[in-house]
């Protein structure tokens, strides 16, 4: 349980230690969720991209972060690679990331987009509204006036991916698909 409480305390840090303001918007807020989801999953063997040094969370759509998610990943690494962020338009442009957001503005092909990324290896994570519902394996959604998520386990397994039961222990539902 402190460990958890740790990790929650840790997630919302990061962006107050960084921002301008004392309040964070709620984008910087997720740009440091992203981070954080890297730091507590593990990928496949052949998702990880040790031959490029990097570690990708792209942004799928019209970009609501701004420079928020740049100035959260710079500098920051992820088991000895370096954290980027990458803007693309096609989920077939996804093949070097380990976390896709999905930009609200995709919402009307949200499906199609799962459908494609079927056992890529890549973390979903959206803010649109049943994103966790529709086969998405992190939403953000707001309880309490903050940003927090949810998880669908049954997406994440299916395509390879295990969560830190830490990480599973912050999350405020975890979900699993009826097959």
């Amino acid at each position: 349980m402190l460990a958890a409480i740790a990790i929650a305390c840790l997630m919302v840090a990061l962006p107050v230690a960084r921002a301008q303001n004392a309040k964070p918007t709620d984008y910087q807020v997720k740009a440091a969720y992203l981070y954080n989801f890297g730091r507590f999953v593990e990928w496949p063997a052949q998702m990880t991209s040790a031959s490029t040094g990097t570690f990708s969370i792209c942004v799928l759509g019209e970009d609501p972060f701004g420079p928020a998610l740049d100035a959260t990943l710079a500098g920051e690494t992820i088991g000895n690679q370096k954290v980027v962020a990458r803007r693309i338009s096609s989920p077939h442009d996804s093949v070097s990331c380990q976390i896709l957001f999905i930009s609200a503005s995709e919402a009307s092909r949200l499906n199609k987009i799962i459908d494609s990324l079927d056992k890529t290896g890549a973390l979903t994570v959206s803010d649109i509204p049943q994103f966790a519902q529709h086969r998405g394996m992190i939403q953000f959604v707001l309880e309490g006036g903050r940003i927090r998520f949810e998880v669908n386990l049954t997406a994440t397994q299916r395509a390879g991916l295990t969560l830190s039961s830490e990480l599973l222990k912050v999350a405020t539902a975890v979900r699993r698909d009826r097959d």
